[in-house]
């Protein structure tokens, strides 16, 4: 059986590191807002270049306590339109509707899976105030476009950073082309904590203040409570087993592109697309994936032969029950997208060899 993603082995791999992180923490006595905390928020903000970060419970989160943030600091209110791709998982649009914001569903460019600058600025109205641009599978928006449009037109830029953590344009990494970013840390992603987890990067000190304050119920001292807030914190385990795993994101990105390069080199049926990056470089592959109209037999002939794959995502948000209201929006991209889109093993315990056999039985695909 090839696994599409065996988490067990990945952290397998800094097993002494993470268990030695953990008796750290518990040795301490300190288990919420203590120095492993302080720690990681200051090696991610470097890693990504930005000045703050600030940990919360998960990604999610991220999104919705910038946004509410935002709303706290006058930069927006009730019924304001929040840019956001139609092709986006499900919680990108969660953290807009919680705050009382207004999702525009824009379709993506259809080679990248990434929000299309060109249809995002014909999206614009009056009452647009943020694009919330999300870095679908490891690749990041087209962010010098996208900034660009947010500047002339004075908006507010979100990026949704939880697949894309060390992807990069000429440098510059995903969490500071925005005015903050949101990260998951969920188990499974390319820097993924044992457990829930999240932060915000933003170069915007105030807005790191606030967002801090409201995941901590809402107060910057103890007891004396300036926002209704929530509870949102990333814990001292969490943070501790994320700088361990830190360390590695970078070798674990190379281990990823080398495994994508060999299915691009080498994957060559005509039933089945192949994702070419323009800047390959500067992806970062959370995910590998391919299209194909005729995607369930694909998937019933890759299982048939021990091979595991996911679909993300099978259901596109605007058809979910939990959004009926946009349910009669038109977005033909993005209902072709995830309709055909099916996401093959990578990963950074996926062998070179595993990855051939994927490959064969994707060719011999008919």
């Amino acid at each position: 059986m090839i696994n599409f993603l065996d988490l067990k082995k990945v952290n397998q791999a800094y097993g002494s590191e993470l268990k030695e992180a953990c008796s750290r923490v518990i040795d301490s006595g300190w288990y919420i807002g203590g120095q492993e905390l302080t720690k990681f928020e200051q090696e991610f903000a470097a890693f990504c270049g930005a000045k703050y970060c600030v940990g919360v419970a998960n990604g999610l989160d991220a999104l919705n306590l910038t946004l509410r943030a935002w709303r706290e600091m006058g930069k927006l209110q009730d019924g304001d339109e929040v840019i956001v791709p139609a092709n986006t998982y499900i919680a990108s649009i969660l953290a807009i509707t919680e705050n009382r914001l207004v999702p525009v569903l824009v379709e993506p460019d259809e080679h990248s899976f990434n929000l299309s600058a060109r249809l995002a600025e014909l999206a614009i109205t009056s009452k647009t105030r943020v694009i919330l641009a999300v870095h679908l599978y490891g690749q990041l928006a087209d962010m010098p476009l996208l900034c660009a449009l947010a500047k002339k037109h004075d908006l507010l830029v979100l990026e949704d950073s939880a697949q894309a953590h060390g992807a990069s344009i000429d440098g510059r990494r995903a969490g500071t082309w925005g005015d903050a970013s949101g990260f998951s840390f969920y188990p499974g992603k390319n820097l993924g904590a044992l457990g829930d987890a999240g932060a915000i990067t933003t170069n915007d000190q105030e807005l790191a203040s606030v967002v801090r304050a409201l995941g901590n119920y809402g107060s910057y001292k103890k007891y004396e409570n300036q926002y209704k807030g929530v509870n949102s914190r990333l814990d001292e385990i969490q943070a501790a087993m994320l700088r361990v795993k830190l360390q590695y994101l970078n070798h674990e990105i190379s281990v990823r592109r080398s495994l994508a390069n060999q299915y691009i080199a080498h994957l060559n049926n005509p039933l089945i697309k192949v994702p070419h990056p323009t800047l390959q470089e500067q992806h970062v592959w959370h995910l590998f994936v391919v299209r194909s109209e005729k995607r369930d037999e694909l998937k019933s002939h890759l299982h048939s032969h021990g091979i595991e794959t996911l679909i993300h995502y099978p259901v596109p948000p605007h058809k979910q029950n939990a959004y009926k209201e946009l349910g009669s929006q038109h977005h033909p991209i993005t209902d072709s997208l995830h309709a055909t889109v099916l996401s093959l093993p990578l990963s950074p315990v996926t062998s070179a060899d595993e990855v051939g056999q994927v490959i064969e039985c994707l060719n011999s695909f008919s």
